[in-house]
């Protein structure tokens, strides 16, 4: 959030909600609070899909980085921010659809503060990490997903130590938990074996989405129950992929394990919904939007479903969005802002599928259903 309401209004919240354990009663306390928000808060993990700046408190020169220009040309401040995006990312217009401004704010940038900032974590945190993924061993000095788990639990601790317990678990259990994560995983294999067995590639799909479980379990132990997921998309069609096959087409292996962890990931969530008491969750499946751009362009707003607005070489896809880059004037008609990560208007399109769309691309209930199911 990008403003901190007074701490006695924050406060008020969590004793409405404290005293309102049934379902009905906490949908009266969250009114009688008059937030506009539809959820408490909106807790954050993933990789760059979702980082809103948590990288740019990182140390080192291998940290994957956005926080310079063209990205954020479109941002309202016309500055970069740390997003992979001309302006806001996914997570930006599904917070915006829940009545929040954007995302929250990286666990980074208030991680030492104290008093009103403590509180803040009350309205939600991003804990996504450009470059991270499922496996500890994806990406190097970034933030993986077993550690930014570890992060909520910290948040979670000084929530309850500011509130009673039985406060701050009322509100966390309304909250929503938004996970996306799994692509660079699926890089990271394809980079050892580019053409790996079918036993090779089932054998990595269900090692990492036992682990993806794994980190669900442990956020359902801190509080959490209702999850929202996001899927990965056909990741061998975005422009990096691309510029690697001689023909320029689509990475198959890519796009086969991002269909292999999706469904896995889907088995799973439905798995815990059922063996978790009072789970809910939703797949959001970034993979069918990104399908129905690609075949409907047009009818969608855009114009280039293979070539990045920012970048260099081949479908500029051959390097990182820099200031040096080529930079499209149309950046509305692309799908692609960089060589791996979508447009504004392309994440706008998906956050409105995902959020109201069809089961085709949100599942078993899209994501406004989840975040409005009080009970």
């Amino acid at each position: 959030m990008a403003t901190v309401p007074e701490a006695r209004v924050v406060l008020l919240r969590v004793l409405l909600a404290a005293a309102a354990f049934a379902c009905a009663a906490a949908a009266g306390a969250a009114a009688a609070a008059g937030s506009s928000s539809k959820v408490p808060a909106i807790y954050v993990f993933g990789d760059s899909t979702a980082d809103v700046g948590t990288n740019n408190y990182l140390p080192g020169s291998a940290v994957p980085r956005a926080n310079f220009p063209h990205n954020g040309v479109d941002f309202p401040t016309a500055r970069p921010t740390g997003r992979f995006s001309n302006g806001y990312n996914g997570v930006d217009f599904l917070a915006m659809n829940m009545g929040f401004k954007r995302s929250p704010p990286p666990f980074l940038a208030v991680a030492n503060k104290t008093n009103k900032q403590v509180f803040r974590g009350l309205l939600g945190v991003n804990f996504a990490s450009a470059g991270s993924g499922v496996l500890d061993t994806t990406g190097s000095s970034i933030i993986p997903l077993s550690q930014q788990v570890e992060q909520f639990a910290a948040v979670q601790r000084n929530i309850s130590a500011r509130v009673s317990q039985g406060a701050a678990g009322a509100v966390l259990s309304r909250s929503l938990f938004l996970v996306s994560t799994g692509g660079n995983d699926l890089f990271a294999f394809f980079a050892r074996n580019s053409t790996p067995s079918d036993a090779d590639k089932r054998r990595f799909v269900a090692n990492l989405v036992s682990l993806y479980q794994n980190h669900v379990k442990a956020l359902y132990v801190l509080g959490a129950r209702k999850f929202a997921v996001i899927d990965v998309p056909p990741i061998g069609c975005c422009p990096y992929p691309r510029s690697l096959h001689p023909l320029g087409a689509c990475i198959d292996v890519l796009n086969e394990l991002a269909r292999g962890f999706n469904k896995g990931v889907r088995d799973a969530m439905r798995g815990l919904g059922s063996s978790c008491q009072g789970l809910k969750y939703s797949v959001g499946s970034s993979h069918a939007v990104v399908q129905s751009i690609m075949k409907h362009p047009q009818r969608l707003g855009f114009k280039d479903t293979t070539n990045a607005c920012c970048g260099s070489g081949r479908f500029n896809g051959k390097s990182e969005c820099t200031p040096n880059a080529t930079l499209c004037g149309n950046r509305h008609e692309y799908l692609f802002w960089d060589l791996l990560h979508p447009t504004h208007a392309a994440s706008k399109v998906a956050a409105a599928a995902i959020y109201n769309g069809s089961l085709h691309f949100a599942a078993p209930v899209n994501f406004r259903q989840l975040v409005e199911d009080q009970c």
